[in-house]
């Protein structure tokens, strides 16, 4: 979870029936609590199979997966060590070879054809460890094997996905914002209509409807009552995929004095929505794995000179 910049929010005088004064400024100066949490796109099932090379020993070999598939996991790549061999899934095989400096594993990604599709390697190690079966080697091992092929299976997404013209790599994103639900006075069509807007701006396909939508945005008001005629009130914005699943949320929220808000919103709406959509495209561009491709991308061009 990282912090948004906060987002500063100006009442303008039309707010105020009587005219300008010294009138309460919620949000400006004051951002509270405003985080986006992202997720990861969702990856297939990576099964982690027991490697079956000398010296190690069958039940190192067995522990070695299971580090392996823990490590994975540990750096949010879904895995599973299995002793078998199955097809029709992702598959990790690991092998030792002998190099000057030791036996140094190598990692194999077959997709669910059988089809290799690249590897890495690991830090060599004397055969003699490995004919041990250490487990200190054997979980360093893994942690040194997760980051790398972690980066492996994200350079075959990003190759998968620029070949088809199809994916969320070649073309925008269709985006179905629902109504906000929640806020008192006219703060659910405002804001509605304004991040709606915003969304736009980013590029991306905003529509009223699901029909085709890559993901769901929902908008939600809650205002509690809070001591000396406060209200805290929190805006969460939740980024689903075309299944209902959960793939990151931004939350807004601030004190105001109690009641200021049940009326016409009109500024307070313009930047809510402002702050929250470059959270929300944030959240979109992780789930469309162009951040990704550009790492890879800088990764790969030569250094400027």
């Amino acid at each position: 979870m990282y912090k948004l910049r906060g987002f500063a929010v100006a009442l303008i005088c039309a707010l105020v029936l009587a005219g300008c004064g010294d009138f309460p400024t919620p949000f400006k100066g004051n951002p509270g609590a405003n985080a986006v949490r992202l997720a990861q796109p969702t990856a297939p099932l990576l099964v982690v199979v027991t490697p079956d090379s000398a010296p190690l020993p069958a039940a190192a070999a067995k522990d070695f997966a299971a580090y392996l598939a823990s490590a994975l996991q540990e750096s949010d790549v879904p895995a599973q060590a299995k002793s078998a061999r199955p097809s029709g899934e992702w598959r990790l095989v690991s092998r030792l070879e002998a190099r000057e400096a030791g036996l140094t594993p190598v990692y194999t990604i077959l997709d669910p054809t059988g089809a290799d599709k690249g590897n890495t390697e690991g830090n060599p190690a004397p055969a003699s460890a490995w004919a041990a079966g250490d487990p200190v080697l054997l979980r360093a091992a893994a942690d040194t094997a997760a980051p790398r092929v972690s980066g492996l299976l994200t350079g075959i997404r990003i190759a998968r996905d620029r070949a088809d013209p199809n994916s969320l790599l070649n073309r925008p994103a269709k985006v179905m914002v629902a109504a906000v639900t929640g806020a008192p006075g006219d703060g659910n069509a405002a804001l509605t209509k304004n991040i709606r807007a915003n969304l736009t701006e980013y590029g991306l396909l905003v529509q009223t409807t699901k029909d085709g939508a890559d993901f769901l945005v929902r908008g939600e008001v809650t205002i509690v009552p809070i001591p000396d005629h406060k209200e805290r009130v929190e805006i969460v914005w939740t980024v689903d995929t075309a299944k209902g699943e959960e793939r990151g949320k931004v939350a807004q929220l601030n004190e105001i004095p109690a009641g200021i808000l049940n009326g016409f919103w009109g500024e307070v709406a313009t930047a809510v929505a402002a702050e929250a959509a470059g959270g929300l495209n944030d959240v979109l561009i992780r789930q469309t794995g162009r951040e990704e491709a550009a790492k890879v991308d800088a990764a790969k061009a030569p250094p400027a000179k």
